[in-house]
């Protein structure tokens, strides 16, 4: 069966920054379908589990930063334009070793973009965040106008006005394959063929099963997060931030004891290898799945080491240096490749969908994309990946 209707852009895999590009095109009047294999937002890929933290002062390219502060305009547009709160300003505190990790050169970046920060010791952090247990010789970036989305929640706002403004979205279509010619796109899927001018893959962990038409350097991983109960009232909403949490253990990220769900604390580095349609364990198959975080929350927040209240699985999909891959493809300049997002992609999917509908219209995107070229894999090496 072969659809009748000819679409401007087709977009494969409709999660964070496919669902954000389709409301990017469908907004300006361009003729969009979305096809996902399930139905978003779902659990099978990586913006379950809310929430979702969003910085700014970023390491790594600068363009990191200017694209921070975008996303961030864009999500409270979103905001306004859905009457749905999405972005908790909270604060980030990014905490650190300075023995193994130094984020203070990021401060001077951050600055000439507007973007406050502010460096305390182990006593101030300790003041000011009772729950914190720090060695004397930890230190912290602060954000104050940093904090977290509620991922979920964000995607949905997203598809509503997606379709709204007359997208097409097809769930449980998983996709087949691909043809394509110098000036169109015929995407396949079971139960029909779909025809496009132009067409943007975003197939997150699932990238893995768009080969070979492409193949892409990234690494899909299991990664597990889990809300632990709290105690006392440290660790609640407007007296806890957002934190990062970067030690010898391990980096790991986290949120405060939102609604009584519990602190939610998950790991940034390791995860088992996992193809696309293997199964997945789930959370507690594995003896270090609650270990781990507990551990980290023992050393550091031994106030959030309560009972487990619940755990999750969900995907990173890693590049070797863990920057994004925003580009063409090598044969087809009419076709976009949006993925690697290494796990910490979500808060920049409002811009990174900006940016692949400004790129599929042939109009130069506001911000620079060219660090995230895909041709950069092909250079002998491969940078050392970045703290995020």
């Amino acid at each position: 069966m072969t659809s009748t209707k000819s679409y401007d852009v087709i977009i494969v895999g409709a999660g964070s920054m496919g669902m954000s590009a389709g409301y990017h095109l469908a907004k300006r009047g361009v003729s969009t379908l979305l096809i996902d294999a399930f139905d978003p937002p779902h659990r099978e890929g990586s913006h379950h589990g809310e929430p979702r933290l969003i910085r700014h002062a970023y390491g790594g390219h600068a363009v990191y930063t200017d694209m921070a502060v975008r996303a961030h305009q864009l999500w409270n547009e979103l905001e306004l334009q859905t009457e749905r709160q999405l972005l908790i300003q909270s604060g980030v505190l990014n905490i650190t070793d300075p023995a193994l990790y130094s984020l203070k050169e990021r401060t001077p970046k951050a600055a000439k973009r507007g973007v406050l920060t502010e460096w305390l010791n182990a006593d101030e952090i300790q003041n000011r965040w009772k729950g914190i247990q720090l060695p004397d010789h930890f230190g912290a970036m602060y954000e104050p106008a940093a904090g977290y989305l509620r991922s979920e929640a964000c995607i949905d706002a997203y598809k509503a006005l997606a379709l709204r403004h007359g997208a097409e979205l097809l769930t449980y279509t998983a996709v087949s394959g691909i043809t394509a010619q110098q000036d169109s796109v015929v995407v396949h899927t079971r139960d029909a063929d779909y025809y496009g001018a132009k067409l943007i893959l975003t197939a997150g962990a699932w990238f893995g099963t768009l080969a070979p038409f492409i193949t892409l350097p990234i690494r899909a991983v299991r990664k597990v997060v889990g809300w632990f109960e709290t105690s006392g009232s440290d660790f609640q909403p407007g007296r806890f931030p957002g934190f990062t949490l970067h030690t010898k253990e391990g980096i790991y990220y986290g949120f405060p004891d939102i609604g009584g769900a519990g602190l939610k604390i998950g790991r940034h580095d390791t995860g088992l290898d996992w193809k696309p349609g293997d199964p997945v364990s789930p959370f507690g198959s594995l003896t270090e799945d609650e270990e781990d975080l507990r551990g980290a929350l023992l050393r550091y927040m031994p106030g959030a080491a309560g009972r487990l209240v619940q755990g999750a699985v969900c995907k990173y999909e890693l590049t070797p240096d863990e920057d994004f891959i925003i580009d063409r493809h090598p044969q087809y300049s009419h076709i976009l490749v949006a993925g690697g997002f290494s796990g910490h992609g979500f808060k920049f999917s409002s811009v990174v969908g900006e940016i692949c509908s400004q790129l599929a219209l042939d109009e130069a995107p506001q911000l620079d994309v060219r660090p995230f070229a895909l041709s950069r894999f092909t250079q002998q090496a491969v940078s050392a990946p970045h703290l995020p």
